[in-house]
């Protein structure tokens, strides 16, 4: 096995492995660390499966967290860098479709056998440096499969999750989902109602913000679970749109193709708002008696933001997450406007805490339709003009500022204070004493 360069997570990990050979224990490395070298890709972290029991891991090493010390996996801290070990264990009868009900300590080959994946149930021996396979993964590694290890059914009956993680390492990997594991895929997806929000959650951001997601959420279409987690997204599918726009076709298929045009690495929220910009479609859909009865969607882009709240409050994001990603599905229409807008609009544009993913979902949004992405030029433009200070001016007046000028707190100084920014933004005031006399003005109030 050819090893990638060396990383701080690998040393660390190497370490962790020597020391528990050192005192008689198996120990290799285990799972996705493997998969990713043997594809040469740099693995994220490394994982270390032993012989050792949790009691043993805690009398070897100083610097120990029993994370799941029941199942046998604890947490190793050498070096600045935290790896976990687990014990080679076999699983009990699970049921709650998550986590074993016990388990019992066993051998290399035993545990590999009890994994989720066929090319996730590698071991790799950093001493000898050789693969220990028990479950043909090598070979479907080469052949870009994923099968589940034994019986996909029991697999998937185990962690109804692992029905969702079958989707999201074939987009991640570009690796075909075998027969016998799609067939369990297909006929178990009702059951991935019974997992956690959270979990749903956590495992859909990772195949988003994975390098091929627009392939994964056609395959969780045509698994069954897309309508069982997300039933807003499923019922894009088939809505139709102007041709003239979206030569591409309908909402659902748009959708998909504005993911796969994010850039490597996008933000969650960036990702997860491209997912949810157009949801609010098949809601507003309507066919215009008149014009040749024209499609539109009139005001999607609002009821869209309100959908993804409440999308985003059912899989249990935090109050920021969600505001972050609801803001830009409900801004994502203004982008068509810029040829035309004000300086002052242009400003408070470029001046978003979420420019910079709504500028990016708009591009994806317009590679995925007509094509152009003359806006974006436009704005990039503007950016390398203005200055930091025309984009975000200093206030200039404050609200005691207004009651020294005899008016009255209320919902007026909100409307003053907005009309003095505005101001700035159109390069109509520049300094406080102009900025006092424009709120000394007469108004209604």
């Amino acid at each position: 096995m050819n090893v990638l360069p060396k990383s701080d997570a690998r040393q660390a990990a190497a370490r962790v492995a020597a020391r528990l050979r050192a005192a008689g224990h198996e120990a290799f490395f285990a799972g996705g660390c493997v998969r990713d070298a043997l594809r040469r890709r740099r693995p994220k972290d490394y994982d270390v499966a032993t012989s050792a029991r949790p009691s043993e891991v805690e009398r070897l090493f100083k610097r120990t967290v029993g994370v799941g010390k029941a199942f046998g996996v604890m947490r190793v801290r050498e070096g600045g860098v935290e790896t976990e070990v687990a014990t080679f264990r076999v699983d009990g009868p699970y049921r709650d479709g998550r986590r074993p009900s016990a388990v019992r300590f066993c051998g290399a080959e035993e545990d590999a056998k009890r994994r989720d994946f066929t090319v996730n149930g590698l071991f790799y021996d950093p001493a000898r440096r050789r693969v220990a396979d028990y479950v043909g993964g090598r070979s479907d590694l080469a052949r870009r499969v994923l099968r589940a290890i034994g019986d996909p059914r029991a697999r998937f009956q185990e962690d109804h999750l692992r029905m969702l993680r079958a989707v999201r390492f074939a987009a991640e990997l570009g690796f075909r989902i075998e027969a016998a594991t799609w067939r369990a895929v297909r006929a178990m997806a009702p059951r991935i109602r019974r997992v956690s929000s959270e979990r749903i959650r956590d495992e859909l951001t990772k195949l988003l913000v994975s390098p091929r997601p627009g392939h994964g959420i056609k395959l969780l279409a045509k698994s069954g679970l897309l309508r069982r987690i997300l039933p807003e997204v499923d019922r894009m599918r088939g809505v139709p749109q102007p041709r003239a726009f979206h030569p591409e076709g309908d909402v659902f298929v748009h959708t998909t193709v504005a993911l796969d045009q994010l850039p490597k690495k996008p933000s969650a929220a960036l990702a997860w708002a491209t997912l949810l910009h157009d949801v609010g479609k098949p809601p507003t859909f309507e066919r215009s008696p008149r014009r040749g009865r024209r499609i539109r969607f009139p005001g999607h882009a609002g009821v869209g933001a309100k959908m993804a709240d409440r999308i985003l409050r059912r899989l249990r994001f935090s109050n920021a997450e969600r505001e972050a990603i609801a803001e830009i599905v409900g801004n994502h229409m203004t982008f068509k406007d810029v040829p035309r807008m004000r300086l002052a609009t242009i400003k408070r544009l470029l001046a978003r805490s979420t420019f910079e993913d709504e500028l990016a979902m708009h591009r994806a949004d317009c590679l995925a339709s007509h094509g152009s992405v003359s806006n974006v030029r436009i704005l990039r433009g503007w950016q390398r003009k203005l200055k930091r200070e025309e984009i975000r001016p200093p206030r200039l007046v404050t609200g005691a500022d207004l009651i020294a000028l005899g008016w009255k707190p209320g919902p007026i100084f909100g409307r003053i204070l907005a009309e003095i920014e505005d101001a700035q933004l159109a390069g109509e005031i520049a300094t406080r004493e102009q900025a006092l006399a424009f709120a000394a003005r007469p108004r209604d109030e």
